[in-house]
């Protein structure tokens, strides 16, 4: 069911970016010509575009509130992907073995600690400016 209305609303979504786009910015969209008393003509099609955006406009409003409903009511679990999880396994570090030496925060084993690398003189990069 939430997949099925997840799609429905792609499809909202795009038919409203599309009646968006065919509008002019003028007030008149999809003027091709036609009769002044027509269905299509100049007034006609800006009156269809301007009332086919306020009920998708609806649509992908009311859409929305029912698909963050339903999401939140899901029953789902906290995790996102559980697809990798082993059985019986734990996030805690593990310990260290017995008689290892401690790290420290480089990841080098405390008493092995060499001095570190001076950097080369940099006098031969240019500043930004």
């Amino acid at each position: 069911m939430f997949t099925f209305l997840l799609v429905v609303h792609a499809i909202i979504a795009a038919l409203l970016v599309t009646v968006i786009l065919m509008q002019r910015s003028e007030g008149g969209g999809l003027t091709s010509g036609g009769s002044p008393g027509g269905l299509m003509s100049a007034r006609g099609a800006a009156d269809f575009l301007t009332r086919s955006t306020a009920v998708l406009a609806g649509l992908f409003i009311a859409m929305s509130i029912v698909l963050a409903v339903i999401a939140a009511n899901r029953g789902g679990t906290d995790a996102i992907d559980t697809s990798l999880a082993r059985p019986g396994t734990s996030a805690a570090p593990a310990a260290p073995a017995p008689g290892a030496q401690p790290l420290d925060s480089l990841g080098a084993a405390a008493g092995n600690v060499a001095a570190p690398a001076t950097p080369a003189d940099n006098a031969a990069v240019p500043l930004a400016q």
